[in-house]
């Protein structure tokens, strides 16, 4: 008969990341674009996720190119020299149309970068999902039985956990994660958000839990969910 801690094992897990909060004292919607590093809240933020981490196995870590993620990532193997670190450009900020406008412009349309974009350059919820879904699988194919942290972006997160709860990929429903079961609306900076698939799972995952791993002290007190 298998034992409990055997059975733990054979758990699949990929942890999605959020970067910390971003140094952006121009105000600007910043998107892809080069630069934009964490602020020192942000790194506090990010610290706070690696010691989230601490006790827990990670089989490797993958990051966004962009260097608030990868700020991030390096924080959170600071105490695990062992562990690799890859980049994955499935786990890029989402390319839109409102890059290195006032921020004001997001505020305005309640971060919406979707509705009214039909150029094919630009992706819509699906497409993000797509990709998401691609570094998903293989994440499965590499790593079964271990944990892996992705460290990516909030919209890339926000769409991927209401794809995996069946959501209607829409950006009317990019705030509503806590209808969902989760503790924030949407992901916190540098929250963490776990799919657990079963050796038997389909595609979406067994189990989806969340977790923002610090108090009020380091909520962020920016206005950009980006």
């Amino acid at each position: 008969m298998e034992d409990s801690s055997t059975a733990l094992m054979t758990l699949t897990q990929i942890t999605f990341v959020r970067h910390g909060q971003v140094y952006n004292p121009e105000r600007v919607v910043y998107g892809r674009l080069p630069g934009f590093p964490l602020s020192e809240f942000g790194k506090r933020q990010a610290q706070a996720a690696a010691e989230a981490l601490r006790d827990t196995p990670v089989a490797a870590v993958f990051s966004s190119p962009l260097v608030r993620a990868q700020q991030t990532a390096h924080m959170l193997l600071a105490e695990r020299p062992d562990v690799p670190l890859y980049t994955s450009d499935l786990l890029n900020e989402v390319r839109f149309f409102f890059e290195g406008q006032p921020l004001i412009t997001m505020l305005s349309r309640n971060w919406d970068l979707y509705t009214g974009v039909d150029d094919p350059a630009y992706e819509q919820p699906p497409d993000v999902v797509a990709r998401a879904r691609e570094f998903l699988a293989q994440m499965r194919r590499e790593y079964a039985g271990q944990h892996v942290v992705a460290v990516s972006h909030g919209d890339v997160i926000a769409f991927t956990a209401l794809w995996a709860f069946g959501v209607e990929l829409i950006p009317a429903n990019k705030h509503t994660l806590n209808v969902y079961g989760l503790a924030d609306d949407y992901p916190a900076p540098a929250s963490l958000l776990t799919f657990t698939y079963a050796p038997d799972a389909k595609e979406r995952p067994t189990t989806v839990t969340y977790r923002r791993p610090y108090g009020e002290d380091l909520t962020d007190n920016g206005v950009s969910p980006k």
